[in-house]
């Protein structure tokens, strides 16, 4: 059967396993369309192309696959660099694929409708871009696009097809041969154990690129007696573990813990400073006689390192692990310290800390085992700085590295598709809610089980903080906060609002649920 190129594509992501797509139509991807009726991919419709990435954001951390949106030309990609840049920061494999002008209008300057001077040297700024061209490039194209997207360190993709060419007829896609994963290389392996078996106290700093790999982590962090410190990323992992740290290396305590090791194993982590120094105050501990596990090498080169093992954090611990030496010291002592440390350290920072830190914990407490998906908002930042999760995977928000403003409810939505059934919270603040509310349309759309709870202080009280610390006079940090419980009967969600306690906020998580809804917290 004679399939248009943008029929043979979409059956080219559904033989790499690709299962949904989040996206706008529009006149530019009509061809795209044309594929998917009958062909058993999901179609998610956002109300922004921005929340159509967040949505492959969250559904890409979830699945472990890449999240696929496709948007129109101009606009529609452009909207969608924002969350492109999100999930570049975080190391989220995402898939963009939007249309493009016809060929002979390329660089032309026409008019023509959503025009750019150059779309794919802009997107190329940010990440890999790529293009079909003629049908014949369909296949060799889309193997270029899932080599980008399977190897090395994760991050978004675009491709981009042209208006003329996506209705052109195509061959059928051939069924891809998987890629064989790449092991860890045996001289670096042993020159990595050497150096920890000769270490009397190690400490393990995981990061999101250890997020999938607890098993191996809890095994070689048990032969070694070693404290891991788990950056906002890889919260989840180890969770009530006596050798578990999740606090960020941000902190006074964490740092000390690091310090003190006479050996530093760095797992999945490029040592940002949203992670490692989010307060600018330098003096890190030296770690340039880390051992470093990571699957990019420009990463690795990045940092002073004794060794450098380049691999998936699986493979690596896996690889290690026979070759460590038991050892039992104080670790769990030194861990318990550290925790113990941290936590108290909140309240010196800011003094509502605690109190932010105790109603997330009445989430994770209130729906044991869901995923909380954060925004920029006060409670997530304390829950960054100090919060054990309950499930791998199940912490993450957009308020470290790229930072981005109404990432949650996209986000939430991406990852409830991608783990059906399992309870999500949106943890957002009433500002950054307003950059995206339109998308908790989405939820009710798909009957998700997505609870959106909102840290209302109407207004942003964060910044406004910072400018008064800096003796500016508060300015543009008040916006009206939407009425929500009529926002929320816009939306076709119940709703509940409380106090800002955690008794009262576990009550309201409690109450039986079986679609979307919305939780005020008045927290004044």
């Amino acid at each position: 059967m004679s399939l248009s190129v943008g029929q043979a594509l979409v059956a080219g992501l559904k033989s790499r396993g690709v299962e949904v797509v989040f996206g706008i139509p529009g006149v530019h991807t009509i061809e795209l369309y044309r594929g998917l009726p009958g062909s058993g991919l999901r179609h998610v419709t956002p109300r922004h192309e921005q929340g159509a990435a967040f949505m492959a954001d969250g559904y890409a951390r979830v699945s472990g696959k890449p999240g696929v949106a496709f948007v129109i030309t101009g606009p529609g990609l452009t909207n969608a660099l924002t969350a492109m840049a999100q999930a570049r920061a975080d190391s989220v494999p995402m898939l963009v694929i939007s249309g493009v002008n016809r060929r002979a209008s390329l660089g032309q300057g026409l008019g023509l409708l959503h025009e750019l001077p150059d779309q794919a040297a802009m997107v190329r700024a940010l990440c890999p871009s790529f293009q079909i061209t003629a049908p014949e490039m369909l296949e060799p194209v889309l193997a270029q696009v899932f080599a980008a997207l399977d190897s090395g360190r994760p991050g978004p993709v675009h491709l981009e097809v042209p208006t003329d060419v996506m209705p052109l007829p195509a061959a059928p896609p051939r069924l891809p041969s998987p890629a064989a994963p790449k092991a860890p290389d045996p001289g670096a392996v042993a020159e990595a154990a050497a150096l920890l078996n000769t270490a009397g106290r190690v400490v393990i700093l995981a990061g999101g690129g250890a997020r999938r790999a607890e098993t191996a982590l809890r095994q070689v962090a048990e032969r070694l007696d070693a404290p891991v410190v788990l950056t906002t990323n890889a919260r989840g992992l180890l969770h009530g573990h006596p050798l578990c740290v999740p606090a960020s290396p941000s902190l006074d305590a964490t740092r000390a813990l690091i310090a003190a090791a006479d050996r530093v194993l760095a797992l999945g982590t490029e040592l940002g400073q949203t992670d490692y120094d989010m307060y600018v105050r330098g003096n890190f501990p030296d770690l340039s006689g880390m051992v470093r596990v990571d699957l990019c090498p420009l990463q690795l080169a990045r940092h002073a390192a004794a060794c450098r093992v380049e691999a998936d954090s699986t493979a690596a611990l896996l690889a290690l692990l026979p070759r460590l030496r038991p050892r039992q010291a104080a670790g769990a002592d030194h861990a318990a310290t550290a925790r113990a440390a941290a936590r108290a350290e909140l309240a010196g920072l800011h003094p509502a800390m605690p109190h932010q830190l105790a109603m997330v914990e009445a989430m994770r407490d209130a729906l044991p085992g869901a995923l909380i998906v954060g925004d920029s908002t006060q409670p997530v930042y304390a829950g960054n700085l100090f919060y054990d999760h309950d499930r791998p995977g199940g912490w993450f928000n957009a308020a470290t590295g790229f930072g981005a403003l109404g990432y949650g409810p996209g986000a939430a939505i991406g990852a409830s598709i991608a783990a059906p059934g399992l309870p999500v919270i949106c943890l957002i603040g009433d500002g950054g809610l307003q950059f995206s509310a339109a998308e908790l349309r989405v939820a009710r759309d798909e009957n998700l089980p997505v609870t959106f709870v909102v840290w209302n202080n109407a207004g942003y009280r964060e910044i406004a903080e910072a400018m008064t610390a800096a003796a500016v006079p508060v300015t543009g940090c008040t916006p009206s906060p939407l009425r929500l419980e009529a926002f929320a009967a816009a939306c076709d969600l119940p709703f509940t609002s409380v106090e800002s306690r955690p008794d009262a906020l576990r009550a309201a998580l409690a109450a039986p649920a079986t679609g979307p809804r919305l939780i005020e917290i008045r927290a004044g």
